[in-house]
């Protein structure tokens, strides 16, 4: 047998491979172009060298003058690996914004990846982290991935990696582990069977789990939210914050395992919880082993190598490519005041929290009854059902430790973000959580540890009868006459959908989204309403978001609860934000505008409106000490920096002055303790933003030479194809095959009333890596597959096995099963391109309904002279600088064109080649001349491989310089860094373009092919 290096090409089973191994009786070997899941084991009999045969001119084998670009664009779909120093972006379903691609370069930079991501929220933190993760793969340096973050983002991150890279991840929660490991064999473990996974943090860290995951955990490990994943002395519920601290110090551990870490918070002014973070990168950070100090630069230029953080004015013009954010969010506060019948009912609930808050027992009792009670007022604040929701159920308390009841106090009340990542914190205060309303008397019973007294059950069900009073007084209240908060939701909403907007309405809890999306309805007419909570699973919530926005021109308003406020991106169909329920944490602010009011928005002005109660006893302190003090500090700054510390403290102040100290006036003032916590807090705030504005400057590597970058990114855009020549190509075949087309309707929102087009800048080239600029974006069809051959028909058919009879072709994914994206990495474009390539070149396959022919004849006027336009195919072998240095297959097309006899052929350059290729026919070629030209051409390619040959030397020099500049311009390592090229090349197609002027009717002697 023949001994074939790694890497070499193959044919057997009537396809190309690439060798992995070989033995004497066998060769492992993955299919040429194809996944790594692929790999099998063949004979080594039944393997041979691989080459392409040459084109036929046997009658039915020439085609007509659309063959040449069919074929060529088919070529370049089937590139699944770029062949430039780029290997992945063949492979991308959307075209990466520049900036997007210095983390890129950072990556590349390093033999092993090892990257702290915290770009500004709304840039592509998760694309970043993607572009790496998928050329990792591409290189060979990874075979799987698993994406640790919150299970609320899961669906999100899922979404992403399907959409925009070509990765099936399998998410590996509590609701989906049983059935996932069902498919197991043996001992085989999930992240074994799944190479890629999107995997609950606080799931994988429990004892049961952790070892399992560290045993067989890939290569390459992405944090999302990676802030909480480090300890921090102050929080009094940071055992969490711990295991997952202690997970993520096990995996970095090893030396061989790539590891990024995104957040959009890295620094909240802790230097010790900072110093964890990056301490997961380098040992040199690490606050007990390193010796970091901020203060000195030469120590900030080390970490720079390991950390990228930009805003948006960083990246807005960055390589001159405009990146359109929203000119200004617009923000308006609405005050209200309550009903005298709701401040009634208020009082009185107040005056029993109080009850309940001044019954001194023991210090787990004490923070029950004051979870309680902030959970009861807080869900009276937020809407009757919510309030009712709550006094109707108490909770079950025995066996919460305090750091429970902590934890469970918090996710229920207040607005933490970093640590209750549980579905489910939208539910009203109640159930069987420890934050419900506990009655005083079940509470001195179980202190006592006995049972209840006849006296103490007369008590309770006396309490009992009160709370239910309490609630069917909240429940009368429902409905704008004595709901005034309701009554102004509905005239901002109207009147934000009258100026053009399409409105969010964040509410804090469930029964509140339910009441104000059921009262919307009532009144707002022909105005579209729907919302989401936590109610739903995270799909359920996404689909139901994507069908309430396939109407571009509906007026629409959402209402959901904060389970929307991070995780799902609703930019394309909302421009503004209502928050109901004032959060009680700018950071919450922050993140629930930041769905709407980031890249990608098409509105010139996000709108923000905050509703707050003048006199409900804490929203107008909370809103001026910290959410206007929030928006003051990051316009002075231009930095967004959580709340310190001394937020909380201040807020549980206030809340102190409203329980404990008796205050009957309906909205507190500020007395010397909360005055001197509020100027305490605005000094830390303002200190902490002036140092994350300053460390912003340094970590945005403006260092990083991005001009060779976006050279290459231009020269793969011609190798593997625009999306403007996959759209021509799916159409052109289709039509070929004999299916009809028809425009597509509408399914996804395009600016509204209040939108405008992207900013281009004057800079931008006409057509883009993957894409086409926003406002000339190729038409979504519909096609009709009726006729269409049978093999074919099986492989275009939807994901569940059901047969299709049409299917609708979008620029972007419209995320139904008879719908695919108008990008190359799409399966049905695939299918279509691998149809087009294998009928070519085995005739049998098809018959006569071939969509393209290897050979053709075109009359033209576009040439003075004959010209044989070849299409050919270069393979080279790539070996990158790292560990183990093993060569990969590259593979590129090119259209070469000459004029005069092959034995001394004038080669045209490119510019002159792509007049050719663009040539249409001005007159007919008569069939025994298609014949002879046909004929002659195909004949002469045996004098010019040697000429060809020579080309692909060039063009893996070519390669290999574009390999050398991108990697200089991210300070790259560059030794071993080869690219050889694999004789010999394959001519794939031939086509004589022939003067259309009147004497040159006939090929002669000296016809441009001998």
């Amino acid at each position: 047998m023949t001994d074939y290096k790694i890497g070499s090409l193959v044919a057997a089973r009537g396809r190309d491979w690439v060798v992995q191994e070989f033995t004497k009786d066998f060769v492992v070997a993955r299919p040429l172009g194809g996944d790594a899941a692929f790999t099998a084991g063949l004979f080594a009999d039944e393997v041979t060298d691989a080459r392409f045969p040459r084109p036929s001119s046997l009658p039915g084998e020439v085609g007509d003058h659309s063959s040449a670009a069919l074929l060529r664009t088919a070529l370049q779909i089937g590139f699944r690996v770029s062949a430039g120093p780029f290997r992945s972006l063949a492979q991308l379903n959307f075209e990466p914004r520049r900036y997007q691609l210095v983390p890129l370069l950072m990556s590349l930079g390093m033999d092993l990846t090892r990257l702290l991501i915290a770009d500004d929220v709304g840039i592509g933190k998760t694309v970043e982290s993607g572009l790496i993760a998928k050329e990792l793969l591409a290189q060979g340096q990874v075979d799987g991935f698993a994406v640790l973050c919150p299970p609320a983002l899961a669906q999100q991150w899922q979404d992403e990696l399907r959409d925009k890279f070509g990765i099936e991840a399998a998410q590996v929660l509590p609701s989906t582990v049983k059935k996932l490991e069902r498919d197991l064999m043996g001992t085989q473990s999930l992240f074994e069977r799944y190479p890629y996974t999107i995997v609950s943090t606080d799931f994988i860290k429990r004892e049961d789990r952790r070892s399992q995951f560290l045993r067989a955990a890939p290569d390459l490990i992405i944090v999302d939210e990676a802030h909480t994943c480090v300890p921090d002395a102050a929080d009094r519920a940071g055992r969490q914050r711990q295991l997952r601290y202690e997970l993520l110090k096990e995996l970095a551990a090893s030396k061989q395992r790539h590891l990024l870490l995104v957040t959009a918070t890295p620094h909240s002014g802790k230097e010790q919880t900072f110093r964890c973070l990056i301490g997961l990168l380098e040992s040199q950070f690490d606050p007990e082993t390193g010796s970091f100090d901020p203060a000195q630069s030469e120590d900030r230029a080390r970490l720079a190598k390991y950390f990228v953080q930009r805003r948006r004015r960083d990246i807005k013009t960055f390589l001159k490519e405009e990146t359109h954010f929203p000119d200004q969010r617009q923000i308006r506060d609405v005050p209200f005041r309550m009903h005298d019948d709701y401040a009634d009912l208020t009082q009185d609930v107040l005056a029993y929290a109080r009850e309940t808050v001044r019954t001194r027992s023991g210090a787990t009792r004490d923070r029950i009854r004051w979870w309680s009670a902030l959970a009861l007022l807080r869900s009276l604040a937020s809407s009757p059902m919510a309030a009712a929701a709550t006094l109707e159920t108490r909770a079950a308390i025995e066996g919460l430790s305090e750091e429970e009841i902590e934890k469970l106090g918090r996710a229920a009340v207040l607005d933490g973000t970093e640590d209750d990542t549980d579905e489910g914190a939208d539910a009203a205060p109640a159930g069987d959580s420890a934050e419900a309303l506990i009655p005083v008397a079940a509470l001195a019973a179980a202190e006592a540890g006995r049972p209840l007294s006849d006296r103490e059950k007369a008590l309770l069900a006396d309490e009992r009868r009160r709370l239910k009073r309490f609630a069917d007084r909240a429940r009368e209240l429902a409905g704008p006459e004595r709901d005034r908060k309701l009554f102004e939701v509905a005239k901002q909403v109207r009147s934000l959908s009258s100026a053009g907007y399409n409105p969010i309405v964040f509410c804090r809890y469930i029964p509140t989204a339910e009441y104000v999306a059921t009262h919307l309805k009532s009144v707002l007419g022909k105005i579209e309403v729907e919302y989401v909570t936590g109610k739903q699973p995270p799909k359920e919530r996404e689909d139901r978001i994507r069908v309430f926005t396939q109407n571009a021109e509906a007026r629409r308003v959402l209402v959901a609860t904060d389970c929307l406020s991070e995780g799902i991106n609703l930019q394309h169909g909302f421009q503004a934000v209502v928050h109901y329920d004032l959060p009680w944490n700018p950071t919450r602010l922050e993140q629930r505008e930041g769905r709407v009011d980031r890249f990608g928005q098409r509105s010139t002005y996000v709108r923000a409106v905050t509703l707050y109660g003048e006199d409900n006893g804490i929203d107008g302190v909370v809103l001026e000490v910290l959410l206007r003090k929030h928006r003051a500090i990051q316009k002075a700054t231009g930095v967004a920096v959580p709340v310190p510390d001394a937020g909380e403290s201040l807020v549980q102040a206030l809340v102190q002055g409203l329980l404990l100290r008796g205050r009957e006036d309906r909205q507190l003032t500020f007395d010397v303790d909360v005055e001197e916590r509020a100027k305490d807090l605005d000094r830390k705030w303002r200190d902490a933003a002036e140092r994350e504005s300053k460390a912003v400057t340094r970590y945005a590597q403006r260092t990083i030479h991005t001009e060779e970058m976006q050279q290459e990114l231009n020269a793969v855009t011609e190798a593997i194809g625009s999306r403007e020549e996959v759209s021509a190509f799916v159409r052109t075949t289709l039509e070929k095959l004999g299916a009809a087309l028809r425009p597509a309707l509408p399914s996804r929102q395009g600016p509204g009333k209040a939108g405008r087009k992207a900013d281009v800048s004057s800079d931008s080239p006409a057509q883009t890596l993957l894409g086409e600029l926003p406002d000339r974006r190729p038409a979504d069809f519909t096609a009709d597959l009726t006729g269409l051959p049978a093999t074919l028909l099986r492989e275009l058919q939807s994901s569940d096995g059901r047969a299709l009879t049409e299917v609708t072709f979008r620029e972007e994914p419209g995320g139904r099963s008879d719908e695919s994206a108008l990008n190359r990495s799409d399966r049905r474009v695939l299918a279509l391109a691998q149809w087009v390539l294998d009928t070519s070149l085995d005739g049998s396959l098809a018959g006569p309904r071939r969509p393209a022919r290897r050979c053709g004849v075109i009359r033209t006027d576009a040439v003075t002279a004959t010209t044989t336009l070849l299409l050919v195919r270069f393979r080279h072998h790539v070996t990158l600088p790292g560990r183990g240095r093993t060569p990969t297959v590259a593979e590129e097309a090119r259209v070469l064109a000459y004029q005069g006899p092959a034995s001394e052929p004038r080669w045209l350059d490119q510019a002159k080649v792509r007049e050719v290729l663009a040539a249409v026919p001005t007159a007919n070629a008569l069939p025994e001349h298609v014949e002879q030209y046909s004929h002659r051409a195909i004949r002469a390619l045996d004098r010019v491989q040697d000429a060809l040959d020579a080309q692909g030397v060039e063009a893996a020099d070519e390669l290999l310089s574009a390999h050398r500049r991108v990697r200089k311009s991210a300070s790259a390592a560059r030794e071993g860094l080869k690219v050889k090229f694999q004789p010999s090349a394959d001519v794939l197609g031939v086509y004589v373009y022939v003067p259309a002027v009147t004497g040159s009717s006939a090929p002669t002697a000296h016809g441009g092919n001998e």
